[in-house]
């Protein structure tokens, strides 16, 4: 990796396109450090450290904004909503036929799809915003003027802040794509990652100076899963079935065309972060209730004992919900690869182009095999995302050491970010030091 980014550093237009993404990471990151009017810090502060062990939904966001959503500042809804809206549309592409069409009119249709995705993303930030807002007044009191027309205005200012921080760090994102290296999107989801990997170094730190023997072993012991955890995405990354393929030879004219070995790539992990993602949208919902609902001191009642066992159940630190957690996570992962990949049309691509898999017969049972390796090789990436995602709450549980919980998802983002933007960087200096036919 650090080789690909010294020969890119080397050719003018990379490093052109490198400073151009560093800079936009700049501008995000500074823009995630503005605060909103109308809002008071500290009380926001105190009353998000006093909800941020319950595994809610804003956890998720907070880990998503790079620790901006707990400040409440300009950017603080980052990505999210482009997230939500992408996953939306994606789905509603093989649910609604002129999205389908859309989706398979080339580049054209591209384009369209992405407005589109930008205008609903507009419309989850507008509403994610007035539900912070809402939050942020009844829940936490961070909010200066609540009465009157006073009341109103900060309500439109506040909405408006976090709808255009929102629109801002969609037009970011796009800027990277046009100018810079890598997808905008994740590039600025991997800024807000890292930047929270100081404030984990120093809660090590401070785990080191308490001078307990629990904590000086296992400060080394998360560090050494840290790198093997690294080390296990990457192999798993890189991880691929290679389906043989073969074209028969035709003859047309004196020429004869076929008769190549190809084969088609199935990553393991072709799913990426998203199932993770679904899941964790899932399972933060109840304990996203007890925000709005708070949990009764005594309950009495069926309601109130069954609200406060729900909420129990879907803790992170219960085994119930690692379970859960896991098998939604197999789930999404099954439920997203068979919209990604469709046998039958791979089957009748092949046939059309005279290929075909040796061994196995054109037609159905050349889909039913394309199947049945997905269906083997989707298991196998949807048991690796799951013990990425579960194996921090085991550990978080066992060692007593919290903050920790998201640390998994966290890691996988990064570390595929990282891959992709090294792979994008490989592929351009390739096309720069192509051999042309002169040569």
């Amino acid at each position: 990796m650090l080789q690909t980014l010294r020969n890119a550093w080397k050719v003018a237009e990379l490093r052109k396109k490198i400073l151009f993404t560093l800079f936009i990471i700049i501008i995000y990151r500074i823009g995630g450090a503005i605060p909103v009017p109308f809002l008071d810090s500290a009380t926001l502060q105190s009353w998000f450290e006093t909800n941020s062990s319950t595994g809610n939904f804003f956890n998720y966001l907070n880990m998503l904004s790079g620790g901006t959503f707990s400040q409440a500042t300009l950017l603080c809804l980052s990505i999210s909503p482009y997230i939500n809206a992408s996953i939306i549309i994606q789905l509603l592409t093989y649910a609604i036929p002129p999205l389908e069409r859309m989706a398979k009119e080339g580049q054209e249709g591209r384009k369209k799809i992405n407005r589109i995705t930008r205008y609903t993303a507009l419309g989850i930030s507008l509403f994610q915003g007035w539900a912070y807002y809402l939050t942020l007044k009844n829940s936490a009191g961070a909010v200066t003027y609540t009465e009157g027309f006073s009341g109103v205005f900060a309500e439109i200012v506040i909405i408006a802040c976090f709808t255009a921080g929102s629109a801002l760090v969609i037009w970011l994102g796009d800027q990277i794509n046009e100018k810079g290296i890598g997808n905008g999107i994740s590039m600025l989801l991997f800024a807000g990652i890292v930047a929270r990997g100081p404030s984990a170094v120093l809660m090590l730190i401070e785990y080191l100076q308490t001078g307990e023997m629990k904590y000086i072993i296992m400060v080394p012991v998360i560090i050494i899963i840290f790198v093997l955890m690294i080390g296990f995405i990457i192999f798993m990354d890189n991880a691929e079935r290679r389906i043989p393929v073969q074209y028969a030879k035709r003859v047309v004219g004196r020429k004869m065309y076929g008769g190549q070995n190809s084969y088609i790539p199935v990553k393991v992990a072709m799913s990426g972060v998203l199932p993770i993602i679904f899941a964790m949208s899932f399972m933060s919902l109840p304990s996203t209730l007890e925000l709005f609902i708070a949990r009764p001191t005594n309950p009495e009642g069926f309601w109130q004992k069954f609200y406060v066992g729900m909420l129990n159940l879907f803790s992170t630190d219960s085994f119930f919900y690692a379970v859960l957690y896991f098998l939604l996570i197999i789930g999404f992962n099954y439920f997203y690869v068979s919209m990604q990949y469709n046998p039958v049309e791979i089957a009748n691509n092949l046939r059309q182009n005279n290929g075909g898999i040796p061994g196995i017969r054109p037609g159905k049972p050349t889909s039913d095999f394309i199947k049945r390796v997905l269906s083997k090789i989707t298991l196998v990436g949807a048991i690796f995302l799951g013990i990425i995602a579960i194996f921090p709450i085991f550990f978080a549980r066992f060692s007593g050491i919290s903050g920790i919980s998201m640390g998994g998802t966290s890691i996988l983002i990064i570390v595929s970010v990282a891959l992709e933007t090294v792979r994008t960087l490989e592929s351009q200096m390739m096309m720069r030091h192509h051999k042309g036919f002169l040569e």
